[in-house]
């Protein structure tokens, strides 16, 4: 292992639930990366739909061009559908019992979601910077995952190769650390490239990282491995993997920048 912790990934998801965009380098604000969770997709009352209710949303690739104003969606088949950026109806949506502000959006989006699942579908833009993040009201804005816990968890399993970090959909993957160490940093200050970040609670997980992120259906049991393995330990969610952070000072942030756990 290295000497240095160091950042082995960071990832955003432009569409919440669909694929994730892995990045080289980003500004980590006091909201976390800006355009990370910026849409989502909802059904007709208004609910979130995620990748608990059509795991196939992750099979999908959200393009956001470099203004923020043109959005493009690909299917694995190979279609698209594209159009610029543009609000129509305020809405209240629900993400996970709690009300967000949204927006639908004018374009093609709608119509080509709603013919791929076979029942309206919505996107929409969510109206304050990371709120479409999980955690958000708590003051998460960005989660954090040791990469060694990765192939431990796939040990577990019986399987030979770690598992695929995009399961997990964390925002940053710490390498050169041992596998669940960052649960040792809950309220305690990280440096994190030209960023500080204060972890404040693990990450539960549920049904979505038991699913293949290139097919969108089940292939490992990941919730019987964690129930076997961290099913007993001290946790502020069940079946625990990773953490979420607030963002204590914003900075740069890139591929193989330091990490500096707490040493207090």
């Amino acid at each position: 292992m290295p000497a240095t912790p160091t950042v082995a990934w960071i990832s955003i998801a432009p569409v919440k639930s669909m694929a994730l965009q892995p990045l080289t380098e980003a500004a980590i604000g006091p909201q976390g990366i800006a355009g990370d969770r910026r849409f989502a997709i909802v059904d007709p009352s208004g609910r979130l739909v995620n990748a608990k209710r059509h795991g196939p949303l992750a099979t999908i690739h959200p393009t956001v061009s470099a203004d923020g104003t043109h959005l493009r969606l690909r299917w694995p088949d190979g279609r698209e559908v594209s159009g610029d950026v543009v609000r129509t109806t305020a809405v209240d949506a629900i993400f996970f019992g709690d009300p967000r502000g949204v927006h639908h959006l004018s374009g093609p989006f709608d119509a080509a979601l709603s013919d791929w699942a076979g029942a309206p579908l919505h996107l929409v833009e969510l109206d304050l910077p990371g709120n479409g993040v999980d955690r958000a009201d708590e003051g998460g804005s960005i989660s954090i995952a040791s990469v060694a816990a990765l192939a431990v968890l796939a040990h577990a399993g019986g399987l030979d190769d770690p598992l695929d970090q995009r399961r997990f959909r964390m925002t940053i993957g710490v390498a050169g650390v041992a596998a669940y160490t960052e649960d040792a940093w809950l309220g305690r200050t990280v440096g994190i490239g030209g960023a500080i970040v204060r972890p404040d609670g693990n990450v539960g997980r549920c049904a979505v990282t038991t699913h293949d992120p290139d097919l969108g259906r089940p292939d490992v049991d990941t919730l019987k491995l964690l129930a076997q393995t961290r099913g007993d330990i001290p946790t502020t969610e069940p079946l625990p993997f990773g953490v979420w952070a607030a963002v204590v000072s914003p900075g740069m942030v890139r591929v193989g920048d330091p990490v500096t756990p707490p040493t207090d």
